[in-house]
Parts: C-alpha cells; structure tokens; sequence
C-alpha cells in the first residue's frame, strides 16, 4: 500500500501523452523520420535514463531522470534511445559497440551515458569487514565479503594468507 501512494504522489512533470509528442517532435527533427510506436514514462527505472524494446518498438523513459535535471538531458537521452530505434528498424547496427550507433549519436547530440541520480549518488558503499593478511610479506587485501583463506595465495610473494574481521565502524 506504501508504495502505491509514494508512486502516486511522484507525478512526473509531464504526461505520457506530452512525452509521446515530444518523442514524436525530436524523431522528425533530429532524424527526418516520424516515431510510430509508444513512448511512456517508467518511474521503476533506476539505473538507466531509458530504455528501447526491440520487439514491440516501444521506449521507456526514467522520469526521475527529468525530476532532477530537466528537459535538456532527457531530451539527450530520448534522442539516444530514438538511435537505436531508428538503427534497429533500418537494420543498421544498433548497438552501443556499433560504428553506426556512435556516429548517428554523435550527429544528432544524444548522450551516452545518462546522469546519476542524486540519490545514487547519496548512497555509500559498503564498507569492508574483512582482511587478508600475508603472513610472511605483510602484504593486505580488502574484503566485503568472508572468504577461506587456504585456497588463496599472496599474489606479492605467494605464501599463505590469514582471515582478520575487522570492526564494523571501518
């Protein structure tokens, strides 16, 4: 129930409907081409700006993407996720590897690599809880996880290693 009302209450600035016209708008300037699928705002993208469906066509924008820096960098982001559309429907190479897909992305102005979001950002890593020690060169190696020190060697000197649990607070 939680969840329902905190989606409710994070109303993108603007409407499916607007970002589909958009979509529609930056397809026909940028690439003299129109967009004929759907375009539509996904509030549970968290890592991307956005993202193109190969099969349906459709593309998927992170609205938080336009919460925290506005219309100029979704704009960027639409017109990377309208590359591999177009590239896809041309049977071009599409990919983020493809020389067609850099060259069309660089003509056009699309970005990259979207922006992190500010509340990635906030969060911190965790910190390490464990240490491997070399017992006979000192040498150390930082863990987050436990591990069996006897299947591993000092990579310095190669002799054995020792397992310390180090305070939490690190």
């Amino acid at each position: 129930m939680e969840s329902r009302s905190m989606n409710n209450s994070m109303k993108p600035a603007m409407s499916n409907q607007e970002l589909q016209e958009w979509v529609e708008h930056i397809s026909l300037e940028s690439f003299g081409v129109p967009f004929r699928h759907q375009a539509s705002f996904n509030a549970r993208l968290s890592s991307t700006g956005g993202r193109y469906f190969m099969k349906s066509h459709h593309i998927e924008i992170n609205p938080h993407q336009l919460a925290a820096y506005g219309r100029s960098e979704v704009e960027k982001i639409i017109k990377h996720e309208l590359c591999h559309y177009h590239l896809h429907l041309r049977g071009m190479g599409y990919r983020h590897r493809d020389a067609d897909f850099k060259a069309w992305l660089a003509r056009v102005g699309g970005s990259r690599h979207c922006q992190t979001l500010p509340e990635r950002l906030e969060r911190k890593p965790q910190p390490y809880r464990y240490k491997l020690v070399c017992v006979s060169c000192g040498q150390e190696y930082l863990r987050k996880r436990k591990m069996n020190p006897q299947r591993y060697r000092c990579g310095a000197c190669g002799n054995k290693l020792r397992l310390l649990a180090l305070d939490s607070t690190f």
